[in-house]
C-alpha cells in the first residue's frame, strides 16, 4: 500500500522556481509542507543529459511532477522516481503553455480523460507510491461541472485517489501561461462541490491563495491547500505552516536562523562549483513586507552573481538591514 502523506499544505510545482535549492530553503521553514519538483518531462528524464531526478534528502516529503502522455514512458519515469526515493509521482494536467500542448501534455489532456486514466494506470502498475493528478476545472469552452466530473470519474476508475485542482479553467489559445494564472476567474465553490460529491477522494485546491488564513478557510471544505507564487515571493509565510495548519507545537524559526542554517548548504554548493546566485535568488523575498526588504533584495541582486561571490555576501546583506529589523 502507498504510504500516507500529509497533504494539508503543499507548495506548487513552478518551472524555474521550485528547484532543489528552493526546496531545501523551504524545508527549513516547514517540516510538514509537501514539496513538488518543477515539472520534468519524460523526454528529459529518459533522453536528456544530466540528472533530472536529483534532490537533497532533507527535502522529504517530496513529489516528482511529470509532464508527458505516453503511458509506457510515464511508467518508466515513475519507476525511476520510486527507486530514487520520491514520495509521490504527480501527473501535470494543468499547464496551458503552447510548448506543453505541442508535446501533448499538460492542460490539453483534460480533453482526453481516457488517456490520462491509462497513464495513471501504467504508473500505478509499477510503483507503490501515490500517483496523483494536478488539473484545472476545465479548458476553453469545455468548462461545465459535468465535464470536470467526467474527467474525475474516468481517472478515478483507474485508481487515482488524490487530485489537486487549480480552481481556474485554462484557455489553451489566446492566453499566455501567466495570463492563465490570472485572467480566468477563480471558482472555489466548484472545487468544494467536487469534494462534497466525491468524499472518498483526497482533494487539494490551488489558485490565488496568498495567506495562511485563506488556507485555513479552504481546509474547512477540502483536504489540502497548495500555494504557489506567494510561497515563493514571500517564503517566510512557510514558517508558520506547521503551527497554524498542522498542529505542531515547535517554535517558529526566525529569519536569522533560516539564514544561518542556509550558510553551510551554500558553502557546499560553492565548493561543488556552483554559483551563489543559484541559491540566493530564492532567498530575496525572505524579508518581504518588512523594513529592510528592499535593501536585502538589492544587495543580493547586485552582488550574488559576481564571480567568486561567497557566503560573505549573504552575511553582509543581513548585517546591512539588521538595524532596520531590530527597530521593528
Amino acid at each position: 500500500m502507498p504510504k500516507s502523506i500529509d497533504r494539508t499544505f503543499s507548495i506548487a510545482p513552478m518551472l524555474d522556481w521550485t528547484d532543489r535549492h528552493y526546496r531545501y530553503f523551504a524545508r527549513l521553514m516547514s517540516a510538514n509542507a509537501l514539496l513538488y519538483t518543477e515539472m520534468v518531462t519524460t523526454g528529459a528524464i529518459l533522453h536528456g543529459r544530466g540528472d533530472y531526478l536529483a534532490y537533497n534528502q532533507e527535502e522529504h516529503p517530496l513529489a516528482l511532477q511529470l509532464g508527458g502522455s505516453n503511458p509506457a514512458d510515464l511508467a518508466r519515469c515513475a519507476k525511476l522516481a520510486a527507486e530514487r526515493g520520491y514520495d509521490e509521482v504527480n501527473l501535470n494536467v494543468g499547464c496551458p503553455s503552447d510548448r506543453v500542448q505541442n508535446g501533448r501534455f499538460g492542460a490539453c489532456l483534460m480533453a482526453e480523460p481516457e488517456l490520462v486514466a491509462e497513464c495513471v494506470d501504467a504508473m500505478k502498475q509499477v510503483v507503490d507510491i501515490p500517483v496523483t493528478v494536478k488539473t484545472r476545472i476545465g479548458i476553453d469552452e469545455q468548462d461545465s461541472y459535468e465535464f470536470l466530473t467526467h474527467f474525475i470519474d474516468t481517472v478515478m476508475a483507474k485508481g487515482c485517489a488524490e487530485f489537486i485542482i487549480h480552481a481556474r479553467k485554462a484557455w489553451l489559445q489566446g492566453l499566455s501561461p501567466k495570463e492563465n494564472r490570472e485572467i480566468p476567474p477563480l471558482d472555489y465553490d466548484r472545487v468544494y462541490q467536487l469534494k462534497r460529491d466525491y468524499p472518498t477522494l483526497n482533494i487539494s485546491i490551488n489558485g490565488g491563495i496568498t495567506s495562511l488564513e485563506q488556507a485555513k478557510n479552504h481546509l474547512q471544505h477540502l483536504d489540502g491547500v497548495m500555494v504557489g507564487r506567494e510561497a515563493y515571493q514571500n517564503p517566510y509565510i512557510l514558517a508558520q505552516v506547521d503551527q497554524l495548519l498542522c498542529g505542531s507545537q515547535k517554535a517558529v524559526i526566525s529569519r536569522e536562523a533560516v539564514i544561518e542554517t542556509m550558510l553551510p548548504y551554500i558553502e557546499a554548493h560553492l565548493q561543488a562549483g556552483g554559483r551563489l546566485n543559484h541559491i540566493t535568488r530564492h532567498m530575496i523575498g525572505l524579508f518581504q513586507g518588512l523594513p529592510g526588504a528592499r535593501a536585502w533584495r538589492r544587495y543580493l541582486s547586485e552582488n550574488a552573481h559576481k564571480n567568486g561571490a561567497g557566503i560573505e555576501v549573504v552575511k553582509q546583506a543581513y548585517q546591512s538591514i539588521q538595524s532596520e529589523i531590530v527597530a521593528q
